[in-house]
């Protein structure tokens, strides 16, 4: 039987040397006696006060805590870290004040295994077989270097729930040690300051070879265990099977912040990597914020997130890729002035180019190439170049290698003078090899969006139609942007009204109701008229879902303006 810890009464056998806060701290965690009282003292109070720190129980019926300096609880890398993995139940619980829990190394909520045999000898079938980690409502957990990350291996679950007043905040020491600076000294902007998160599942990716198909409901696999990002040594994680109805929890109201590190094996890690995640994990307000590469990378899976922020990542705000199916709903990206690549770059098949033909449409034909359903999503790109890009310049969508997906009621909107170096810059729409093809076939659909950049689109169908072209077929409408710019808010231009006017409206800038909007001096010509009655997240007919628990975009919880606000 599994057991859980929580707040333990008990408390340490040897008496632990002093130690200041944050990162700096170096200690092991404590071995809990319950036959002798040695609790921590409040330094206000003479009365003893419970050790709050998460704890759980080992193999050797010992229980292990963290230390609790007053105000952070601390874990060294003998609680947990790569090759310490939680291998049973833990909560992690609300601190008083704005305590956070700072870990010294990495957390693996269960093991990984890279055989069948494996796993069955472990009795791990899918999620909820392995242990759980359950991480209460207003908690911060705080890593200390990018060598460091979370991971949730399949069988295992994650219960991150917080709430619109009390989100969850996953980030680095230096961001938890510059929030409590009179002056903040945490760029924006600054990433790799820990890994990332990554959970893994036993969802369908098309890295495995797979008999059935998906319609006719017979789809299987074996042994298919693809190493997860960042999979190297110690770090190893493997994601994949034949289940999409898998579960590895859930994440609501949830930040995830100052990520990315580039690993051993040449991997960049994201916001937060999806290996073969299922459909029954539930995610909601989930936000990323300053990333090193991709905000979110979907590696197969069916795993369906609504509202949904990405802000200042510097790579693609939304990556797809082996097969996802699931759906986005409600997603606002927002770039930085001088950095961020695609806002969505989705891919239909792993490895595509090492694929004969034969091979492509026989993986279409399972029907497990990528095939995401998007709706209301809220692109704000900069026109970036390769001289300031991290990674590759601002740009909007890119789609191929055989996905087909679903995209509706959205926008892309680039603000600024386009750059001028590449015709493959800063482009609203793309859409190249298989997925042009699934396009002229009419399997690949956009519907009821709004495209506004200098470079319309790139890319053509194999019949010679451009892509534009393509999409105001379907009643898509791009609006006539300036080469040098144009700022699509109604102070700038009233000719094009896509985003509200800054500081000179009380609506957030990122919203403007669809029968507000102006598009060429005229209202959108978008047909047909957008079935959820908005284009884009946010519009001023429904409350603003990205209010108190997000970071970046509001006053009073930001580090800095946004670039296009006025």
């Amino acid at each position: 039987m599994k057991r859980t810890f929580y707040l333990a009464s008990a408390v340490c056998v040897v008496l632990l040397s002093a130690c200041g806060g944050g990162g700096d701290v170096k200690i092991n965690p404590a071995t809990v006696d319950n036959s002798i009282d040695n609790s921590v003292t409040n330094p206000t109070s003479d009365a003893p006060q419970e050790n709050p720190c998460a704890a759980y129980q080992n193999t050797g019926g010992q229980t292990i805590q963290g230390f609790h300096d007053g105000l952070d609880c601390i874990y060294a890398p003998t609680f947990v870290d790569a090759g310490n993995n939680l291998v049973v139940d833990m909560i992690i619980p609300a601190l008083p004040g704005d305590g956070a829990h700072i870990f010294q190394g990495s957390l693996f909520v269960g093991k990984t295994y890279d055989t069948d045999s494996d796993l069955a000898a472990a009795g791990i079938s899918e999620g909820g077989d392995g242990p759980v980690l359950t991480i209460e409502s207003g908690v911060t957990m705080a890593f200390t270097s990018n060598g460091d990350f979370l991971i949730v291996n399949r069988g295992s679950q994650v219960f991150a729930v917080g709430t619109e007043m009390s989100p969850i905040v996953i980030t680095s020491v230096s961001d938890v040690e510059s929030s409590r600076a009179d002056v903040p000294t945490l760029n924006f902007d600054a990433v790799q300051q820990w890994g990332g998160m990554v959970v893994n599942g036993f969802g369908v990716t098309n890295k495995c070879v797979y008999t059935g198909s998906v319609s006719g409901n017979d789809l299987a696999t074996s042994d298919c265990h693809v190493d997860a990002e960042g999979a190297a040594g110690l770090d190893e994680s493997q994601y994949g099977g034949d289940n999409n109805d898998d579960s590895s929890g859930r994440l609501e109201y949830v930040q995830v912040k100052h990520t990315g590190a580039q690993v051993a094996n040449g991997d960049e890690l994201n916001g937060i990597s999806f290996g073969g995640v299922g459909r029954n994990t539930v995610i909601n307000n989930l936000q990323v914020y300053s990333t090193y590469d991709d905000g979110i990378e979907m590696f197969g899976g069916a795993v369906n997130i609504s509202n949904f922020v990405a802000v200042y990542v510097r790579d693609d705000s939304i990556d797809i890729d082996e097969g996802y199916s699931g759906t986005i709903k409600n997603a606002l990206v927002i770039q930085a002035e001088s950095d961020g690549n695609h806002c969505i770059e989705a891919d239909g098949i792993g490895s595509f180019s090492s694929l004969t033909e034969t091979e492509i449409e026989s993986i279409i034909s399972q029907g497990i190439n990528s095939a995401p359903t998007i709706s209301n999503l809220t692109c704000i790109i900069s026109p970036n170049s390769a001289e300031t890009a991290t990674h590759d310049p601002g740009a909007g969508w890119r789609l191929r290698e055989g996905i087909i997906p679903v995209i509706s009621d959205s926008t892309v909107i680039s603000i600024g003078a386009d750059d001028q170096s590449s015709t493959s810059d800063n482009y609203c729409l793309r859409l190249d090899n298989r997925s042009a093809q699934a396009a002229e076939d009419g399997e690949l659909l956009i519907n009821s969006s709004l495209f506004s950049c200098a470079q319309a689109s790139r890319g053509a169908l194999p019949n010679g139609t451009s892509v534009q072209a393509f999409a105001e077929s379907l009643g898509n409408q791009f609006a006539t942007v300036a080469v040098e710019g144009t700022d699509p808010t109604a102070i700038a231009d009233t000719g094009l009204v896509i985003l509200e006017a800054g500081r000179a409206s009380t609506a957030p800038i990122y919203s403007v109701v669809f029968g507000s909007m102006v598009v060429d001096g005229a209202a959108p010509v978008v047909t047909p008229a957008p079935s959820s009655g908005r284009i884009g997240a946010v519009d001023n007919t429904i409350a603003d879902w990205t209010k108190n628990w997000t970071y970046g975009i509001h006053d009073g919880a930001r580090a800095v303006d946004l670039w296009f606000e006025k």
